[in-house]
């Protein structure tokens, strides 16, 4: 996934994503939440791009499925730990509710590293608008200031989603990208082939 042979366009959006994680982390604890803001929300940009070209030029792979996943993830992790640094307060007001979305999220990645090895990529509808949700919270707050209305839904969405993604992991027995959600999962012809 790291090797940068026959990259191509959409790959290096992606991958763009995880090379920027050191240096906002840099900036995380050098205390500069202004550049550190800016620069995470490049970061969700290029998740935007990658997707949208990867389709657009019909170049989408599994690898590129796995590489914007991992980017994604890493990706969240700083936008937290920016969210944690900049906005302890919050945090702490609302660590349980923070808690029961997130311990359902780790339980996922495990399900997928034991089945498959690796995570998931199966990018569903619910996902997609979980991730946007978060990023425009996490945004929010390091622009301006925490917001409960944001905050909920991300949370409601978030638990959903991971719900989601556990159901999948169960439907599928090897490791498949782009599913769109549990209603195309029932007539995916991969998921049917492997189930026979």
């Amino acid at each position: 996934m790291l090797t940068f042979r026959n990259y191509n366009i959409a790959d290096w959006f992606s991958f763009y994503r995880i090379a920027a994680a050191p240096i906002l982390i840099v900036l995380l604890f050098s205390d500069n939440r202004n550049l550190f803001t800016w620069l995470l929300l490049l970061s969700y940009l290029t998740d935007a791009i990658d997707g949208y070209l990867a389709r657009k030029l019909k170049i989408a792979s599994p690898r590129g499925s796995q590489l914007d996943s991992f980017g994604d993830q890493v990706t969240l992790i700083v936008g937290l730990l920016g969210l944690f640094y900049f906005e302890t307060r919050f945090i702490k007001a609302n660590l349980v509710l923070i808690l029961v979305a997130f311990v359902p999220y780790i339980i996922q990645m495990l399900l997928a590293y034991l089945r498959y090895g690796k995570a998931t990529a199966f990018h569903t509808y619910l996902a997609k608008l979980s991730a946007i949700l978060q990023s425009i919270f996490i945004l929010w707050s390091l622009f301006f200031s925490p917001e409960y209305i944001l905050f909920y839904t991300m949370i409601a969405v978030g638990i959903l989603e991971t719900i989601e993604e556990i159901t999948l992991i169960f439907m599928y027995k090897d490791w498949a990208s782009d599913v769109k959600g549990i209603y195309w999962a029932l007539r995916d012809k991969r998921r049917l082939k492997n189930a026979n």
